[in-house]
């Protein structure tokens, strides 16, 4: 059967040796708070950009050396300018102690990375930069005319936004040296197995004497040892990354898990990292606004695989294009795993038994050796998740044992099949699935867990890829019992229109082959909705929007979070349930 509704109304280090390892710092522990930084504030007043903390933007580093303006012009190999300046070329020397490419985080010190845009310049915005204390201008030809009339000094290059990460370095003093890193891309897991990694990361912290910080970048957080701060993208720009480095160092972390997006890899963000370790997941669409296709998605990712920037990859050998990096597309030394068992994977799984809650599996390895493991998230794509990171911790010198065992114990992961528990007698789930695939697996998993019936809320966002619409669609009407349509970030489109889209990909699927489809344009209605269907033994998951904590909407952003939402929504069914009903007789 299938039903529709209306639509409801919405409101970067050399090193000698190259075998990174898990090995002692002399960085000195600093004292951390779990309150947000005060780098965080996005509205920090102007008036006070000279007070301590008052700074939008990235944390920075509380002690940097000055580097000379003319050190960074030789490292450019350019000239620097002066014409706008009283004085010319005989003004005095100038040092800097930072670096951006927001001109509302400028500090005083700072080079302010003035760079082309798809809208606007940033030359647009010296005047504000030079005001917040900008001590000099980086830019192309096109913004050089008007970063002269602020009377800064000014370095101008063909492309200074491919030069600002290797200046972040040396402002900083090239803090990805005292950090042992590892860095993961794929279009799926990344966020997980990031979290599996530091998880990791912790347990061998814990084994050592003099222990040391673990640190965590990525799509949803950033993590300096137990201090949070919320992320605005998968990978900071290349300023940010090194200022957080820089600021991961000064107080003692020694090791860090972080996602590397394809963005990234591209716009240069990583530019000036060398990662220890690199790992690749998975491809399958995504992102196709971007890339011209899968070929060039795919040698994206491959970027994190060369010399300029890793030392030794850990690849899927259960996915094709990481076949094709195993097998000579790879700069870098590579090692392999199999969560199917791939004989001729380096590591691989083995004795996999998938639960509710998560999996164990045995992990064999080479020269015969045997590892009990387990992930602390449902599906059997967790299984590769929790693989990867322990074959990448291996890989950076931490015990077998210790890694697996750091791994199950994480608690588990933001918007990753993550349980909403408010005492229903049926399994509510939220899950980041945005991808066809994705939602294919995570709807795959569900079902192997679930007794009764599997009622699903998905929508798709605006301004993306909108040839993944009717596949998605098509995906949870086939695999759901019940699939209810709905608005994910529609953004500056038409709710209907994505939603149109969608629900003809469902229309697709033969009668016979799919479930209930409805139609549910508001996003806690339709969660609301699937709550009202659930009966005991059946599971309810919400997908697309995972850890989000606002919903885009014509370019507004309005408070929206999935797992609050589901839960207010299985409360009051409860409490529906538990009142007494009207006595209609007469």
């Amino acid at each position: 059967m299938t039903t529709i509704t209306p639509a409801g109304s919405p409101e970067h280090r050399s090193r000698t040796s190259t075998q990174p390892s898990l090995r002692p710092g002399a960085d000195r522990p600093g004292t951390l708070t779990a309150v947000s930084h005060a780098d965080q504030s996005p509205k920090a007043p102007h008036a006070e950009k000279g007070g301590p903390g008052k700074y939008p933007g990235a944390p920075r580093p509380e002690q940097v050396r000055p580097t000379p303006l003319a050190d960074l012009a030789e490292q450019l190999g350019t000239p620097i300018s002066t014409a706008g300046r009283p004085g010319g070329d005989a003004a005095e020397p100038v040092s800097v102690t930072g670096i951006t490419h927001d001109s509302r985080a400028v500090r005083p010190g700072d080079v302010y990375a003035a760079l082309p845009g798809a809208r606007l310049h940033g030359a647009d915005f010296v005047a504000q930069a030079a005001d917040l204390g900008a001590a000099a201008i980086l830019t192309d030809p096109t913004g050089a005319e008007r970063a002269a009339a602020t009377g800064l000094p000014v370095l101008v290059v063909d492309n200074p936004r491919a030069r600002m990460g290797a200046l972040a370095v040396s402002i900083y003093g090239a803090p990805g040296e005292d950090l042992l890193q590892i860095g993961i891309t794929g279009t799926s897991g990344k966020t997980t197995t990031a979290y599996l990694i530091e998880g990791g990361l912790r347990a061998a912290a814990a084994t050592r004497p003099d222990g040391g910080l673990t640190g965590l970048i990525g799509t949803v957080e950033t993590r300096i040892g137990d201090e949070r701060i919320k992320s605005e993208r998968t990978t900071p720009e290349a300023t940010d990354l090194q200022a957080l480095f820089a600021v991961m160092r000064e107080r003692g972390v020694r090791a860090l898990a972080m996602e590397v997006s394809s963005h990234a890899l591209v716009l240069g963000r990583v530019d000036g990292c060398v990662f220890d370790v690199a790992i690749f997941n998975n491809l399958s669409p995504e992102h196709m606004e971007f890339h011209s296709g899968m070929e060039d998605y795919f040698q994206a990712k491959a970027q994190l695989f060369t010399k300029a920037r890793s030392r030794a990859g850990v690849v899927n050998l259960d996915d094709e294009y990481g076949r094709r990096l195993a097998e000579g597309e790879s700069e870098v030394p590579v090692t392999t795993f199999s969560a199917e068992g791939h004989p001729d994977a380096d590591w691989r799984a083995a004795d996999v038994e998938v639960g509710a809650l998560g999996s164990t599996f045995t992990v064999h390895g080479p020269d015969g050796r045997t590892v009990r493991a387990a992930s602390p998230i449902a599906g059997p794509f967790n299984v590769a998740n929790a693989l990867a990171a322990i074959v990448s911790l291996v890989v950076a010198g931490v015990d077998p044992q210790t890694a697996a065992d750091g791994v199950a114990a994480v608690p588990g992961v933001p918007g990753r099949l993550e349980r909403v528990d408010a005492g229903q007698p049926y399994l509510a789930v939220v899950d980041y699935a945005h991808k066809t695939d994705a939602v294919e697996s995570v709807l795959r998993a569900l079902r192997k867990v679930t007794d009764g019936k599997l009622h699903a809320v998905l929508g798709c966002g605006g301004d993306r890829d909108p040839h993944k619409r009717a596949p998605m669609g098509a995906a949870v009407a086939r695999l759901a019992d019940t699939a209810i349509l709905t608005s994910d970030n529609p953004r500056n489109e038409d709710p209907l229109a994505i939603l149109a889209t969608m629900l003809a990909g469902a229309a697709e699927v033969p009668v016979h082959e799919r479930g209930t489809v409805l139609v549910e344009e508001e996003r806690a209605a339709a969660i609301a909705a699937a709550v009202a269907r659930a009966e005991p033994g059946d599971t309810v998951i919400v997908a697309g929007k995972g850890h989000e904590q606002g919903q885009d909407i014509a370019g507004v952003v309005r408070s929206f979070d999935d797992r609050q939402v589901l839960r207010e929504a299985i409360e009051a069914a409860l409490k529906s349930q538990q009142s007494p009903q009207p006595n209609h007789r007469g």
